[in-house]
């Protein structure tokens, strides 16, 4: 009978493609190192426009500064509420992700907003 035939492998074949695949891979992750660099930077700056941004806005609403279309100062509680609610959420959802000197910008202009902000009401 055949079943009782030994069948050995004298050869052993080993794919080591993978091998070549991982090291393009980590050559390509290792080049694009210093352009992943420069962008928090570039991310930093839109980041901190935008809450400069909403500051202005809340700024403006509360009256603090004249509106750059009437060149009047104008009071609208419920549109520095908005923007003082969408800096407060931007804190709360970028929680851990922000560098220092984000963090402080964005902490110490909710505070000065949120003050002027009880004073106006």
């Amino acid at each position: 009978m055949e079943a009782d035939k030994d069948i050995r492998f004298t050869e052993k074949k080993v794919d080591e493609s993978w091998k070549e695949q991982a090291e393009s891979v980590k050559a390509k992750a290792a080049s694009a190192q210093p352009a992943a660099k420069a962008k928090p930077v570039e991310t930093s700056k839109t980041f901190l426009g935008l809450v400069q941004s909403l500051g202005y806005q809340a700024l403006m609403n509360l009256g603090e500064i004249p509106n750059p279309m009437t060149q009047q100062t104008e009071l609208n509680p419920e549109g520095a509420k908005e923007a003082i609610d969408l800096l407060i959420s931007l804190r709360d959802k970028t929680k851990g992700n922000l560098s220092d000197d984000e963090k402080k910008m964005l902490e110490t202009l909710l505070t000065q907003l949120q003050i002027k902000f009880s004073q106006s009401v």
